[in-house]
């Protein structure tokens, strides 16, 4: 067994770790009002962190990026999860196991799902670029389901990543209103202006993710004023890229 003062340290520990994750989430929130979370034996943190965004900035959007993908029965948990206990407005999906394990989400009508299609990583490549019996790659297949077969109700988007701008014209082409969610600016040193260039409609149309390069922006003491100057940068930006022609 172990010693009274083993357990009260491991406990001093534990209590400090979550002040700790509690302190570094507000003040991300607070420096640029979003903070995407890889909820890690910190579901309670999850729930907090949604709450207070609804709270505190209701006209933000919180979509749950965990790119769920199971069999419609575990597939109803997971968005029971998403939507009720976590009260998220989108989650991400993978589609891989095809119409039956999103449907589950699409039962929520008020919430909405992003479908993986062209993903930012090099690993896509091993199946994303495949060519299909119609003579495309399959993630042109993706976008072709989530644009004529998924969004009856216009709860459907789509994740393609801003490392691949040729793509995302070629998703654009077949998706030509869907949103889509452009991760891979920032950190993994996405174009910016052929993203928007290849992706953009008359009424926008992109939501443009930056994680990492805003939550790592320091690892000292500012922390919390750099992560506001790089996501401030990063808006007038994305601001300058829908002005260009």
């Amino acid at each position: 067994t172990k010693k009274p003062h083993a357990v009260a340290r491991g406990l001093r520990l534990h209590i400090g770790c979550q002040r700790r994750i509690r302190k570094h989430r507000d003040g991300i929130i607070e420096a640029h009002h979003l903070l995407p979370l890889a909820a890690q034996r910190a579901e309670d943190q999850l729930e907090a962190l949604i709450a207070h965004i609804h709270a505190h900035h209701p006209g933000v959007p919180v979509i749950l990026d965990v790119k769920r993908g199971d069999i419609g029965s575990t597939a109803e948990q997971y968005a029971r999860e998403a939507f009720e206990r976590y009260d998220a407005d989108a989650v991400t999906v993978n589609p891989y196991m095809g119409t039956d394990s999103l449907a589950p989400y699409l039962h929520y009508e008020s919430r909405g799902i992003f479908v993986l299609c062209r993903t930012s990583n090099a690993g896509g490549d091993d199946f994303q670029m495949l060519q299909t019996t119609q003579h495309h790659p399959l993630y042109i297949e993706v976008a072709r389901q989530a644009t004529s077969r998924w969004n009856k109700a216009h709860q459907v988007g789509l994740v393609v990543g801003a490392t691949y701008p040729r793509e995302i014209d070629a998703v654009r082409h077949v998706a030509k209103t869907l949103p889509l969610l452009i991760p891979g600016i920032g950190a993994q040193g996405g174009d910016l202006v052929a993203t928007v260039r290849a992706g953009r409609t008359a009424n926008g149309g992109m939501l443009i993710n930056s994680s990492r390069a805003i939550l790592y922006a320091s690892a000292d003491s500012d922390w919390r004023e750099a992560a506001a100057r790089i996501a401030q940068s990063t808006t007038r930006d994305i601001a300058s890229a829908f002005a260009a022609p």
